[in-house]
């Protein structure tokens, strides 16, 4: 189940780097919660395009990623030029390197709730 649980991580996170949204739904649940608000699906993915919007060369890089039962946490590393604000920062096109710690929780396969916490002060220290 570890290595499945893994597998269909990298797939999601291959999905967010295609931008390939029509196929969200297969890695990610109908009614999919983000650190305790339900989003749902269309929630879900109008958040991570208003985030490709914010930051045309978005990529998430998976720095370490652990598995247990339904659970995956993962910290994802980021080298990017945000326009604009970003996280109430204005960063305007400036170059910024920061992580994200991510815990997911998967059922029936897909992810079904997301807790998510992103080192803002990295962001502020480099602007």
């Amino acid at each position: 189940m570890t290595d499945d649980l893994a597998g269909a991580y990298r797939a999601y996170i291959d999905c967010l780097n295609r931008h390939d949204w029509p196929s969200l739904g297969d890695h990610v649940a109908a009614e999919v919660e983000h650190n305790g608000r339900c989003f749902g699906l269309t929630g879900y993915r109008e958040m991570l395009e208003a985030d490709v919007r914010a930051i045309p060369d978005l990529r998430f890089n998976i720095d370490m990623l652990m598995t247990d039962g339904p659970m995956v946490a993962a910290r994802l590393l980021f080298d990017c030029h945000p326009v604009g604000e970003l996280f109430g920062l204005l960063v305007d096109g400036q170059r910024v390197r920061f992580a994200e710690n991510v815990f997911y929780e998967f059922r029936d396969g897909r992810i079904a709730r997301v807790w998510s916490v992103i080192d803002k002060a990295a962001i502020a220290e480099q602007i």
